[in-house]
């Protein structure tokens, strides 16, 4: 499978671990920290699963169409999470989690 075929998807995945390394980070700087740790905790995991997904699809792994799907239930667990909280830093990471889940589910449907 050619990597050009996955460019969205890669994008997406590549944002919202980026939106996730941020949020987790400015997580860690709120007031209770204690209250934002299942979103640290889902910020980290998907973040992790999308720069892998990115790396799976980049080399045209035969294995990335079930990466993708993963990707796509961890990235929505993630934004269900951020959408609990009010912060700026947490919606915008929602808003990624859910392009990359919806790429990431697109592109495993394709190429299953």
């Amino acid at each position: 499978m050619s990597p050009a075929k996955f460019a969205e998807c890669i994008d997406a995945c590549l944002e919202c671990a980026r939106a996730c390394e941020h949020c987790a980070d400015s997580c860690l700087s709120e007031s209770d920290v204690t209250k934002m740790s299942e979103c640290i905790r889902l910020d980290r995991d998907c973040s992790q699963m999308c720069w892998t997904a990115a790396a799976y699809m980049s080399r045209g792994s035969q294995f990335a169409s079930e990466l993708c799907q993963l990707c796509a239930e961890i990235c929505e667990a993630c934004a269900s999470e951020c959408e609990k909280h009010e912060m700026e830093h947490c919606q915008k990471c929602a808003k990624a989690c859910r392009e990359c889940a919806q790429q990431c589910h697109q592109m495993a449907a394709a190429h299953a």
